[in-house]
């Protein structure tokens, strides 16, 4: 029996909210058992939590049964003004798509013009060659050419076919490249690579030799049938034109600059074993970096 002793007698025992004790009285020996069950506690936890979560449940049924129309009603519309506000945000974070400008856009809708003269010893090859720089000036860069021969110069000009911007230019360097000297094969590398690069300079730039002196040097750089010069172009990767006293040079930066200085070394009066030796050291150096 629930209870505790009291002069002799049970009086009922108010069990506490947290613990609910049984106690076993036996008359032999006033001797109290107490046991706690905590899976009884654990029990009426979870009925107490039970009853809380269903009144709590058909509080907010209630109340949700007495929400107004008109709020509801408000708050559809501050939701749908804020999607729009996100909307017109993004389309005015959003970078405009223009279309590609032609050249002749580009340029205001005006008509540009080049013109290269051609040179007395270049004339020659010139007419011979001319069918094959006119597919590339015409057919990829899509230019209008013509060969003056009141004036002896390439005129070229753009049109509206024409849909590069520097096609113009290119063009341009591509017919200089021909009249210094070079193949047409090597002076269309340019229309395909825009890392290379023309450079020019005389001997007399490098020493101020006359005579004899600057005829050797000449000799010096091109070789005994032109195998100095091979050497070079070969191991740089370049092209050489040696014209009188110009040198022509076709690459790009870094081979020209290797190209140039073994040039100017020979013109110093540097002998070609020493150079040949350079070159293949560098050849060595140009194959393991590609």
């Amino acid at each position: 029996p629930r209870g505790h002793l009291v002069d002799g007698q049970t009086e009922p025992f108010p069990p506490p909210s947290s613990f609910k004790f049984c106690f076993k009285f036996k008359p032999s020996h006033t001797i109290f058992n107490f046991v706690a069950e905590q899976n009884t506690m654990a029990v009426a936890m979870q009925e107490d939590n039970n009853q809380s979560s269903s009144e709590t449940h058909m509080e907010f049924s209630s109340n949700a049964t007495t929400i107004d129309s008109s709020v509801v009603q408000s708050r559809i519309r501050q939701s749908v003004s804020l999607q729009q506000q996100d909307a017109e945000m993004d389309v005015e974070d959003s970078q405009p798509i223009f279309p590609k400008l032609s050249a002749a856009q580009a340029a205001g809708n005006k008509i540009e013009y080049r013109r290269v003269r051609c040179p007395n010893h270049r004339y020659t090859p010139l007419r011979e060659h001319w069918e094959q720089m006119l597919t590339p000036l015409v057919e990829y860069l899509k230019l209008q050419v013509r060969f003056n021969t009141r004036t002896r110069s390439v005129e070229m000009k753009t049109s509206h076919h024409t849909v590069d911007v520097g096609a113009l230019q290119k063009g341009a360097d591509f017919v200089s490249a021909f009249m210094m000297g070079f193949e047409v094969q090597d002076a269309v590398a340019l229309l395909r690579m825009d890392d290379l690069y023309v450079e020019s300079f005389q001997v007399t730039d490098v020493k101020l030799l006359k005579g004899d002196h600057l005829s050797r040097a000449v000799g010096r750089i091109a070789g005994q049938d032109g195998k100095t010069r091979f050497a070079i172009e070969n191991a740089t990767r370049t092209r050489i034109v040696i014209a009188d006293q110009r040198v022509h040079m076709l690459g790009s930066y870094a081979n020209l600059r290797v190209a140039r200085n073994a040039i100017c070394d020979l013109i110093l009066g540097a002998p070609p074993g020493k150079v040949y030796n350079n070159m293949r050291n560098v050849a060595k150096r140009m194959n393991e970096r590609y």
